[in-house]
């Protein structure tokens, strides 16, 4: 199902994203040298009760994971790329860190995803993976408006990504959300122009770009549902939700402070 959201839908959706942005801001901070993995989920679960809010992973078991998932937030760690399951592990320096945040507000989702390097450690192959990422999150979000076809944006995503010369999994990528955090369309991140589904005004998309540094092929965990790559290589994932408007796209996941 392509979800439509009206006006009033929209306004909340924007809540939605803010709230999302802003706790994955306070987590990156707080995510330190040290810092456990159940301890950034126990904040995630804290802040998203705080806000009245609901947690879109707690209950969530799709076919594609051992479920339900069961925590509140998914923390993959250096060569895990997706829906890493918060576990007891303490952070070191230099670990590539990302977040992955989707959560219920008003009847609106939001996801949004952030890679960083912990500590005072900057690799340059973490640093060069991350920049990827953002970068074809961004021509992605560019790309994007009313009428402009969805391949358009997948193109723009992985010229990006394949520039850079990272192999592009399109098994996993961006996609609908609205009342659920998993709809219809599937944002591939590549794609060829001029190709798929239109995009209308009232259409929210979260555009995630994510790249392996020297493969395509995933594993998974024993825990069912830590995705890594199949090299042992590090890996970074970047995310947006974007509202499609009359006049392009706009970011609904931007951070409305600084920590």
């Amino acid at each position: 199902m392509i979800e439509i959201l009206n006006p009033a839908e929209l306004v909340r959706a924007r809540a939605t994203g803010a709230l999302v942005a802003d706790i994955l801001q306070t987590l990156r901070s707080r995510s330190t040298v040290g810092t456990n993995l159940l301890d950034i989920d126990r904040w995630a679960r804290e802040m998203i009760v705080e806000a009245g809010a609901t947690s879109c992973y707690v209950d969530y078991a799709p076919s594609f994971g051992r479920g339900p998932f069961g925590h509140y937030i998914c923390t993959s760690v250096d060569d895990a790329v997706l829906h890493g399951l918060p576990h007891d592990y303490r952070l070191a320096d230099g670990d590539l860190l990302t977040l992955d945040l989707a959560v219920s507000l008003g009847g609106v989702v939001a996801d949004s995803a952030i890679s960083f390097v912990v500590g005072g450690s900057r690799a340059p192959e973490s640093l060069a993976l991350i920049d990827a990422t953002e970068r074809a999150l961004a021509a992605g979000i560019a790309a994007a408006g009313p009428g402009v076809h969805l391949g358009d944006v997948s193109h723009a995503i992985g010229t990006v990504l394949g520039a850079a010369g990272y192999p592009v999994n399109t098994e996993f990528g961006g996609h609908g959300v609205g009342s659920t955090m998993h709809q219809d369309p599937h944002v591939s991140n590549t794609g060829r122009p001029g190709r798929g589904y239109r995009l209308r005004p009232g259409l929210l998309l979260a555009l995630e770009p994510w790249v392996m540094a020297d493969t395509d092929e995933l594993v998974t965990d024993a825990d069912g549902w830590t995705l890594r790559s199949a090299t042992g290589s590090r890996t970074a994932h970047s995310e947006h939700t974007i509202a499609i408007t009359e006049d392009g796209a706009e970011i609904l996941t931007l951070p409305t402070r600084r920590v």
